[in-house]
Order: structure tokens, then sequence, then C-alpha cells
């Protein structure tokens, strides 16, 4: 048995055509695959289904995909879930929204079967390089792990969306250090997807309302240091 066999994929998306070609292709590929043709059936196939990989449209019927991505990644055995927007939508407020709730990556209709399977293959490999990775930084009063994806501040656990919780990762295993929003885009999210800088923007005020804002600092015109003090 492959790899990909023990994958699982769930399509939501409410164009049956789509979600056939994308069934066939998947199933092509070796993975296990589910669908739901709606958010509100997607959000309980999902809990049950426990997908690696969720490709979520973003216009739908009942239930849009922004706010069944938040539903989804409020359910915790699906936080590790990889979460990518199918959409037609082009504007920007659409790919900041999806980022927000916790998408993985945004991939604009029509859809080519083999760059999205080359999508969800990049982002097993990123996450394989990302688990060889320390299991556990202490910092300031933090205590940030990766295994459970959650931090202790002074005896307090703080929960963070995966995102969130990669993008303070990243900076306070590099304290002092100042980075680019392009550089946090390229670490994080990787540069096979594509991403607003702003986005970065939106996820670092995030983590500061919940840790607190006095451990990531703006270097005005630069980007972003997890600050020692």
């Amino acid at each position: 048995m492959s790899e990909k066999q023990k994958i699982k994929v769930l399509v939501v998306d409410d164009e049956p055509d789509i979600v056939e070609i994308l069934k066939y292709n998947l199933l092509k590929e070796g993975y296990d695959v589910a669908t739901a043709e709606d958010g509100i059936k997607g959000v309980k196939i999902a809990s049950k289904f426990q997908p690696d990989v969720i490709l979520l449209d973003i216009m739908m019927p009942n239930q849009d995909g922004v706010e069944t991505c938040l539903q989804i990644r409020q359910i915790p055995e699906l936080k590790n879930t990889f979460i990518i927007f199918l959409t037609a939508r082009m504007e920007e407020y659409s790919e900041v929204a999806a980022f927000d709730v916790g998408a993985d990556d945004y991939i604009t209709k029509p859809i080519k079967p083999r760059a999205l399977m080359s999508r969800i293959s990049a982002l097993f490999r990123r996450e394989s390089k990302k688990e060889q990775e320390q299991a556990q930084i202490k910092v300031k009063d933090l205590t940030i792990d990766r295994g459970s994806y959650t931090i202790d501040k002074s005896g307090k656990t703080i929960t963070l969306p995966k995102k969130e919780f990669e993008l303070l990762y990243f900076l306070a295993k590099n304290p002092n250090m100042v980075f680019s929003r392009d550089e946090l885009l390229h670490n994080i999210w990787g540069s096979d997807v594509f991403v607003l800088a702003r986005t970065v923007d939106v996820h670092i005020r995030k983590v500061r309302e919940k840790i607190g804002e006095d451990y990531i600092s703006t270097v005005k015109g630069v980007g972003y240091k997890f600050d020692l003090g």
C-alpha cells in the first residue's frame, strides 16, 4: 500500500461536475475520498471521516466555505487537517478571509487536476520537514509545544490555529532576528502557495491578541521579530 492510499481527502463543493473530476483524479492517485455538496454537510462528514486534506469551495449555498472552515478549525481532531480553498473569486478580500479562518492554500478555478495534486504533495513535504524540528521551545515565560500546537504562558494553556502557531514558533526559534513579510510567507506558507503579504499582518495581530503584545515587535518598514528585550 502506498502512502497516498492512507491519506483521506474530503471534497466540499456544490458543483457536481467539479466534485466528479476531483474525485476521479484523487482516486486515481490513490487517495481515500469523501464528498459533500455544501458546507453544513461538509462539517458533519469532516467530523466523522476525519480527513487529512479538505478541498473546500468558497461560494456555496446554505453555508459558505469561510464559515465552514471556521467551524472545522474548532473541531480538535481536525486541527492539523490541511484546508485548501477552491474558488472562482479573485477578490483580495476573499483570499484574506480564507487565510484568516485557517486555510493552508488557495486555488482559483478552473482547477487543473495535476497542479492540484502537486500542491497537495507540497503541503505534506513541508509538514514532514517541520516534524523534524525541535518539539518544544522555551522562551521568556512561554513554552511553545509543537506536538500539541499549544503554548503554556505562566501555567495558562493557549491554543492557536495552525498557521498562527507556526508563525509564532518560527519567530520564537529565531529570537531578535527580523524577518520581512515575504520571508515569513516563504517559511510559513511556502513558495508554492500564493498568499498576500497582508495575510502575515492579520496573523501577527491575532497572535498578539492571544499571547499579549510583549513578544512580537514590528520593525517599521522591514518586518517582524520575536523580541527578547
